[in-house]
């Protein structure tokens, strides 16, 4: 069995726990021969016996799970050469994603991350428009979360021009979250790339946004932020990108919007402002 097959077996295995997962993907990554002895010892959880683990593997509820997503779905892992590589590198990568589209979209030398309030003025569509329409032209591809407000307008900004973009979402591509995203969702998996790190049928929670979060900031070397309030979900994708070694960019706003608040606070704490395409297009040179 090939090692990408096992590590999607566990993935997809609720006996297993991330952590065995993350250790496993280290052992393939690290060793020189694979050992089936070793990989079952390490399956070893608290109160739970290694060799039942790796039956529960093998339960045809599993094969099905296979099969309904390599169905709807193409799979990478970390194993795979066409994993990005800077993705690879940050602190916590994604052993297994799931996606839709072309997946050679994410080693495009022009990614900028989009993020943003879900709830946003007027100014933010004018923004985008303004500073991402030329730059698209020039081979920019946006990236962005495709929840409401700043990310699909990115993302339809992007389709707009007739150009790809990559939606990372946090649950299983089969889901449309939020619901009247759904067309657009459809559309960028046709016209440019849909990630996840969730397999069919997992419903969007509350911690798989962070988490996805780390994935747009992982995927990019360059993350514009319009329009954050204080505190906002939007400061803490900038917060994982800077961790990165990423380069945050901001559009300022009126001192007395809330919406500009979060990006007015990343400017005076060192990111740069951005206010003309070239600020952003001169970050790739």
């Amino acid at each position: 069995m090939k090692q990408q097959e096992l590590l999607l077996r566990m993935r997809l295995c609720p006996a297993i726990s991330p952590v065995t997962l993350k250790k496993t993907a280290v052992y393939f990554q690290q060793a020189t021969k694979i050992n089936q002895t070793q990989i079952i010892d390490l399956l070893h959880q608290p109160n739970t016996s290694s060799s039942w683990l790796w039956q529960q593997l093998f339960l045809p509820e599993i094969n099905q799970q296979i099969q309904l997503n390599l169905k709807y779905s193409s799979v990478m892992t970390i194993l795979d050469d066409e994993y990005p590589a800077q993705l690879r590198e940050i602190y916590d990568p994604p052993i297994i994603l799931f996606y839709q589209g072309d997946w050679g979209l994410t080693h495009q030398s022009h990614l900028l991350g989009v993020v943003g309030s879900r709830k946003h003025s007027a100014y933010a569509p004018l923004v985008i428009k303004q500073l991402l329409t030329v730059l698209l032209e020039r081979g920019l591809v946006t990236v962005s979360g495709l929840a409401a407000g700043v990310d699909q307008l990115a993302h339809q900004c992007s389709l707009n021009a007739a150009k790809p973009t990559i939606a990372v979402i946090g649950n299983g591509l089969n889901i449309y979250y939020p619901k009247f995203n759904r067309q657009l969702q459809q559309k960028i998996a046709i016209n440019g790339l849909l990630i996840s790190e969730y397999s069919f049928n997992e419903r969007p929670l509350r911690h798989h946004f962070p988490a996805r979060n780390r994935i747009i900031a992982g995927l990019v070397s360059n993350l514009l932020v319009i329009e954050a309030q204080h505190h906002s979900g939007s400061l803490i994708t900038a917060n994982l990108a800077l961790q990165e070694n990423r380069n945050v960019l901001a559009v300022p706003g009126p001192i007395n919007s809330l919406f500009s608040q979060g990006t007015n606070e990343l400017i005076a704490a060192g990111a740069k402002p951005i206010l003309q395409p070239l600020d952003i297009w001169e970050e790739f040179l």
